[in-house]
């Protein structure tokens, strides 16, 4: 008997017509629609005229329906894993059943789709070529600050989820660990209240003060400033005049380039380029 295959289809994090042509043709098809929360599915599949069977599969009966839902795909039926909204698998249980699949050599096929959180990075306005994705930081206050404190030395962009009842508490614990960083709040995205808040964090605190936070928050927080010294980790004092000489530079220069980026005396840096030779190749022309 053939197997299943386990279809990952993402759905709209608010604007209804936020969905693919294939999602909708994938949904139609399917055996079974495994939804993190049926009743809010369900209106996406009245919306488009949907009729297929629905079965919950959430955090809180993961394991049980994670179980069943494997057999039901070794029997041959083909399943579609759906979030209450975006990318299933990302913040939730989606990414157990994914694993689960993957370890019993179902086929597993994933459809792009909306991701809130590759949305607000885009219109942050800050770095995009790096960042990282940490998702919702620990609701206990120790263990918040333990993560903050990790990633206070994150030179790449950094994407946080949050909900509204958490906000407050966040920025003014990431002010505090992190310092008075460039930040992009944003809410309701693709909906009709969308809003995103461009600051830095002491701003971001003078808002949602005032303000009460509504909806679900992806924060967007630039990275931590790359020091000079970093830059020249991991290699010493010599191959660091090497790389200027082998740049063009003389000897004379490259020690006093090495100086300038370290911070430190020219003398120093002198001593180590004594027994430095760099061979210069020979160019053998002729008429």
């Amino acid at each position: 008997m053939n197997r299943g295959i386990l279809y990952i289809c993402p759905t709209p994090i608010g604007n209804l017509e936020d969905i693919t042509l294939r999602t909708i043709r994938i949904l139609k098809e399917v055996d079974l629609i495994a939804a993190e929360d049926t009743r809010h599915t369900i209106k996406l599949l009245n919306h488009y005229d949907i009729k297929k069977p629905l079965i919950s599969y959430h955090e809180h009966n993961k394991k049980s329906k994670g179980e069943l839902l494997i057999e039901k795909l070794k029997s041959g039926e083909n399943i579609a894993l759906v979030t209450d909204a975006g990318m299933p698998g990302i913040s939730d249980p989606g990414e157990d059943l994914i694993r689960l699949s993957i370890e019993e050599g179902i086929e597993v096929i994933v459809l792009p789709g909306p991701t809130a959180s590759i949305a607000a990075l885009v219109i942050s306005g800050l770095p995009t070529d790096k960042f990282v994705f940490e998702g919702f930081l620990p609701s206990k206050k120790r263990d918040r600050i333990k993560e903050l404190e990790r990633l206070k030395s994150e030179t790449r962009t950094i994407i946080l989820y949050e909900a509204p009842h958490r906000l407050l508490t966040l920025l003014k614990d990431m002010e505090k660990v992190l310092g008075n960083r460039q930040i992009s709040i944003s809410r309701e995205l693709t909906k009709l209240h969308e809003e995103t808040f461009r600051g830095y964090l002491s701003e971001g605190i003078e808002k949602f003060e005032t303000q009460k936070p509504k909806g679900e928050f992806v924060l967007i927080v630039k990275g931590a400033e790359i020091k000079e010294e970093d830059l020249f980790e991991g290699i010493n004092i010599k191959e660091h005049i090497k790389l200027y000489m082998e740049e063009g530079l003389s000897k004379r220069d490259a020690v006093k380039k090495v100086a300038e980026d370290r911070g430190i005396s020219r003398n120093l840096v002198y001593k180590e380029s004594i027994n430095i030779r760099i061979k210069i190749p020979v160019i053998i022309g002729g008429h």
